[in-house]
């Protein structure tokens, strides 16, 4: 009969750990930590610390933008989660040297770094570039609808803003009402409480929906129409998706097909495509050059046709391979 070694999972060990000797040749957390420490300027960073005389000494963004970027590659995008790794997992452990931010240090960096995020995509783009890893054989751009943080409920113009808030106070006059008119002290009293905490918060967003409709004006659409605003997130919009319909973006990516390098992307506050296809294009322009789409072929779905697209692609000569969504028409 077979006899084998016994063992259990049921049980830790102590090790010597040395950070670099886990970050191994050839694997991504190499490169990536190589990349940030002998490649990139970072040097945008600083302008946002201001401690040099007083204060507590900040983290450095390398090893953030380490952990996050590293999170990322492996499907991890909370915060929360990205901190944990940094206490249990050893690559984690070795990137970030040990120093476990804390979760709000990581959510408050990916949060307010949007301009520096645009510098370091454009850098990281043109290294690409020079280890020939761009084909600029084609181009194919597409999109994905992404929920933000705000809820749809509070989408809407200034009018229907207005006609919101004048329904919150018919419904306080009416609690109002109601209690004048019960007569029974015990029962009354019972019915104020519950029905406080509900005026209170029907007080509170009367005054969010005036303070954002007197300081705010309406969207303009593209016929000239006001469309929808949102009162959390104004920049978001709401719009259909697979899953129904969100208050988010419309998050673009213009790929290379040689080893799918990102060379164009950004997120827009707009469900149709139709009106994204010359930002996009315009954006991959500014990453690479305005000459990038004399050699390089275009795809798009049926999300980007439009007569005005095709004229647009016709006059600046990119050669341009746009499904038909009038094709059996």
């Amino acid at each position: 009969m077979a006899k084998y070694k016994d063992y259990s999972y049921d049980q830790g060990v102590f090790l010597p750990v040395y950070f670099d000797r886990q970050i191994l040749p050839g694997t991504f957390e190499y490169t990536l930590s190589h990349l940030i420490d002998n490649e990139l300027d970072l040097s945008v960073f600083d302008k946002r610390y201001k401690n040099d005389d007083t204060g507590a000494p900040a983290y450095d963004p390398r090893i953030l933008l380490k952990i996050i970027l590293y999170a990322y590659s492996r499907g991890i995008t909370s915060s929360r989660k990205i901190s944990q790794c940094c206490e249990e997992n050893i690559i984690f452990m070795a990137l970030s040297a040990h120093t476990r931010p804390h979760f709000t240090t990581i959510a408050d960096f990916v949060s307010s770094q949007d301009e520096e995020a645009v510098a370091l995509f454009q850098e990281i783009i043109l290294i690409c570039d020079e280890m020939n890893l761009i084909g600029r054989e084609m181009f194919a751009v597409d999109g994905c609808k992404l929920p933000s943080n705000a809820s749809k409920e509070w989408s809407g113009t200034k009018a229907d803003f207005k006609k919101k808030a004048l329904k919150f106070e018919k419904a306080i006059e009416h609690i109002i009402e109601k209690h004048r008119q019960i007569d029974d002290i015990e029962e009354k009293n019972n019915i104020i409480e519950s029905d406080a905490k509900y005026m209170a918060t029907l007080q509170k967003q009367i005054k969010k929906i005036r303070e954002w409709v007197n300081d705010n004006d309406d969207k303009p659409g593209a016929g000239g129409k006001p469309i929808k605003s949102n009162i959390t997130d104004n920049d978001s919009a709401k719009m259909k998706s697979s899953k129904g319909y969100i208050q988010g973006y419309n998050g673009l990516a213009m790929v290379d097909s040689k080893h799918q390098v990102i060379v164009g992307a950004e997120a827009y506050g707009k469900g149709p495509e139709q009106d994204l296809l010359k930002p996009m294009i315009e954006s991959t322009k500014g990453n690479l050059e305005d000459s990038v789409f004399e050699k390089t072929l275009l795809t798009a779905d049926s999300g980007f046709h439009t007569k005005d697209n095709m004229d647009m692609l016709a006059k600046e000569g990119i050669d341009a391979y746009v499904a038909d969504n009038r094709f059996r028409k």
